[in-house]
């Protein structure tokens, strides 16, 4: 499945992700679970997390340094919000 484009991405408390995709629709990702070893565990810095963009083309997501997390992977784990 093709997930919509990624228009917007705002960080959140408890390393949360609220994502906004083309088609109107929200969605909270959680990506405390992804948090951990020397890669990925620079995320738990709290400036670090907040550097999150989206990819040009609303294709993903990605930090300051490439850690990245799949897009099909943010759509379908996500739960959509109001």
């Amino acid at each position: 499945m093709l997930q919509p484009k990624i228009i917007e991405v705002e960080t959140l408390l408890d390393y949360k992700l609220k994502l906004h995709y083309e088609t109107g629709e929200k969605r909270l990702f959680d990506v405390l679970p992804y948090i951990r070893g020397s890669w990925y565990g620079k995320l738990k810095e709290p400036a670090y997390f907040k550097t999150v963009h989206v990819l040009p083309g609303g294709v993903g997501i990605e930090w300051g340094e490439g850690q990245d997390i799949a897009p099909h992977e943010l759509y379908e784990t996500s739960v959509r919000i109001i």
